[in-house]
């Protein structure tokens, strides 16, 4: 009797042990901050980074750090709500339980509608970069080739989208390092190429920091910002961390390596090639290396490039199409986007996700040489909007878990004075997109999309629920 005992006290421990295991089981801190870095560095940073330079001159380098503190702030708001009640639907539930279910259906469809936008915006980035090579070839073409990619492989059902973020993040981490090092060698002299180097910042005397004004780094803020856009699936992916301990470590971890990667990426590009001579028809990488007679550099440069933002491309569709999927499943949209097909994929959710592909298509054919700055423009303000939202959610809804148990498992740093600042520079931001004719466009794009939203819901609950109680 007592060895039965003793052997089911054994087998009731050993399941014990098996379902801790089973709880335990999540990413660690640094695959969190890799998963980060893989879906932050990308096309906005390859491409748009150009844009940022040729508006602000040498002082984009201030504008790549206040970004990313404000990306650091609104990562934590959204870090602290997840750690602290884990929620499925992440900021779109905390939007609703802090002010109601308009903010919360708002606030997702502003995050697919931005979702499209980005995606548009790196399939314009892509074909960007592909007619470097091929610059008799009209764009549309590319858009078209890149669009249909990236359809065919989510057709398919992608999988551990976690894990193939963090190998190219990896890739895209290691393209970065290798352009630093190789400035670092050119700028101290170690090869016959030091010659070409324009000197911005060595020679800081003879050039101007602020060629542009204040008026340039103002209106570029907005980009600055958009290179920083996947801090939103970061704080999503928080919740997933088998230590939630840790996420104050992958906070800064994250933060500090895409601030020192960016400024010195810039740092060494402008002192490989005259700020004068950026824009946004190439990346500002090809544009550095192509200043040096090295066989191919730039065009190697070029394709690890298209290698490294094609998989962001997959994963943008496969989050938007997800998040319609999301917003159906709560009743925030048409029921048919939760049915999907055999291999699982929410196939109906995927082919409306797929209206972005035809818009940057057609866009593509009629706006060739301004389309992705109304795209960015349009995305970035619908990005910064639903930071707005984040960062206003976690200032109101703390109070709501702080009472469960009277402590909080983790409070981000200078809260709430850090959120109201951010939310402060946000605003700053978007009024300095109106500076400029483009971006002008863009920003009222994404505040005529924002009332749309917001119009939508009126009639879909408001009205509904008037003629109901009639």
């Amino acid at each position: 009797m007592r060895y039965e005992t003793s052997l089911k006290e054994i087998i009731r421990y050993i399941k014990n042990k098996k379902e801790e295991k089973k709880k335990m089981k999540g990413i660690t801190w640094w695959q969190l901050s890799l998963i980060g870095i893989g879906s932050i560095i990308g096309a906005a940073f390859f491409l748009g980074t150009g844009l940022s330079i040729s508006l602000t001159g040498p002082a984009v380098i201030l504008s790549y750090f206040l970004a990313g503190l404000v990306a650091f702030f609104t990562f934590g708001a959204l870090a602290e709500m997840s750690v602290n009640d884990p929620e499925p639907g992440s900021f779109r539930e905390y939007s609703k339980k802090a002010f109601g279910h308009c903010m919360g259906f708002v606030s997702g469809w502003i995050y697919w509608t931005a979702g499209i936008l980005i995606m548009s915006s790196i399939i314009t980035a892509l074909s960007i970069f592909t007619k470097y090579w091929f610059p008799d070839i009209p764009l549309y073409l590319f858009a078209i080739i890149y669009s249909l990619m990236g359809f065919g492989i989510n057709l398919l059902g992608v999988k551990d989208f976690g894990q193939i973020e963090s190998i190219f993040a990896i890739i895209k981490i290691s393209i970065l390092i290798i352009f630093i090092f190789f400035g670092i060698i050119i700028l101290l002299g170690f090869t016959s190429y030091n010659h070409r180097i324009s000197g911005n910042f060595f020679i800081m005397r003879k050039y101007n920091w602020f060629p542009n004004g204040f008026k340039g780094i103002w209106s570029s803020m907005i980009f600055s910002l958009f290179s920083y856009a996947g801090v939103g699936l970061v704080g999503i992916a928080s919740n997933e961390l088998d230590n939630k301990k840790n996420i104050l470590k992958s906070v800064y971890f994250l933060v500090a390596i895409l601030i020192i990667i960016y400024v010195l990426s810039i740092f060494i590009a402008l002192n490989m090639v005259s700020w004068e001579n950026i824009n946004e028809s190439e990346s500002f990488f090809v544009t550095a290396l192509s200043n040096y007679s090295i066989p191919y550099i730039d065009s190697i440069f070029n394709f690890i490039i298209i290698i490294a933002t094609f998989p962001t491309l997959v994963g943008t569709i496969y989050a938007c199409s997800n998040i319609l999927f999301s917003l159906a499943d709560n009743d925030d949209a048409p029921k048919i986007f939760v049915k999907r097909n055999k291999r699982g994929v929410p196939i109906y959710a995927l082919y409306s996700s797929g209206i972005g592909l035809v818009i940057v298509i057609v866009l593509s054919y009629l706006l060739p040489k301004t389309i992705y700055e109304y795209m960015t423009t349009a995305a970035g303000v619908l990005l910064l909007l639903n930071w707005i939202i984040i960062l206003s959610a976690e200032i109101k809804y703390r109070k709501y878990y702080y009472k469960k148990d009277g402590k909080i498992s983790f409070k981000m740093i200078g809260t709430p004075y850090t959120s109201y600042g951010s939310i402060l520079f946000i605003v700053f931001s978007l009024i300095g997109s109106a500076f400029r004719k483009i971006q002008r466009v863009g920003l009222l794009i994404g505040i005529s999309i924002v009332l749309v939203i917001f119009s939508i819901y009126f009639m879909m609950f408001t009205l509904n629920k008037s003629n109901r109680e009639k």
